[in-house]
């Protein structure tokens, strides 16, 4: 795998990028700098660090909520919350599997028990009934642990009229981001902006159809998209490296 040099100049050092080097399509804003390019931040704190550069420059975001999906989304959201001095809470969602493919999901559980599904893909899978209400509700019982694990029962906080911004570390089929729109909708927010380091074209725009405002530095357009692509170094974060990301962070 080789390491691909980034050259957005002082962006890097996280300050405030003129807006002409910035470029907004559909209600996306993005960096074309970085526009179908791969490897080009070092890990998710970075990502989330240039993100919240970005995000800052936003209108009337001061005061928002940023809700972070665990559990790659967390370290995102947490350099987020930092860069506006915002509070920093967790969205869990989950996908719900593909029975024998556990690593791809055809749709997806939020918190509050909505459940988001993928009707093409149920429809190509040929997936039965049976199938699916066994796994939504292994789903629901892995939502509640998560939720049980990593907010210890705290409520989410209030969102009514106020700017709630939504964060992962990538949207591949923006499925799950999706789930989380449909559960935060309903609590009146001001406004739904969702950020993401990196996005498929398509689940950048499937989702900018739903939101007001969708904040992705790293676009790409091949058929073939990995979240992980993005990153330099990248893992999958357990349980235990979730609670350290919380630990001094006011959820």
């Amino acid at each position: 795998m080789v390491n691909m040099p980034v050259s957005h100049g002082h962006f890097r050092n996280y300050y405030v990028v003129p807006d002409a080097e910035f470029r907004s399509m559909s209600g996306i804003l993005e960096n074309p700098l970085l526009h179908n390019r791969k490897y080009v931040f070092s890990d998710r704190h970075d990502a989330g660090k240039q993100l919240g550069v970005l995000v800052k420059t936003l209108p009337s975001v001061h005061g928002s909520v940023v809700l972070a999906i665990p559990a790659g989304g967390v370290p995102v959201g947490r350099e987020i919350a930092a860069a506006l001095g915002s509070r920093l809470s967790l969205a869990i969602v989950r996908k719900i599997q593909i029975p024998g493919n556990p690593e791809a999901g055809f749709g997806a559980v939020s918190w509050d028990g909505q459940v988001l599904i993928n009707e093409g893909l149920r429809a190509v899978l040929g997936l039965s009934d049976a199938d699916i209400e066994t796994a939504i509700e292994r789903t629901k019982k892995n939502v509640h642990e998560r939720i049980v694990r990593f907010t210890h029962g705290r409520a989410l906080p209030k969102m009514s009229g106020k700017s709630v911004i939504l964060a992962d570390d990538g949207l591949a089929s923006g499925f799950t981001m999706m789930a989380a729109v449909k559960s935060v909708r309903p609590l009146s927010p001001s406004r739904i902006i969702v950020a993401v380091p990196t996005a498929s074209a398509t689940s950048a725009e499937l989702v900018s159809r739903n939101v007001d405002q969708v904040v992705c530095l790293n676009v790409r357009t091949s058929r073939q998209f990995a979240v992980a692509d993005a990153y330099r170094q990248w893992y999958d974060l357990d349980d235990r490296e979730v609670v350290h990301e919380l630990t001094d962070m006011e959820l």
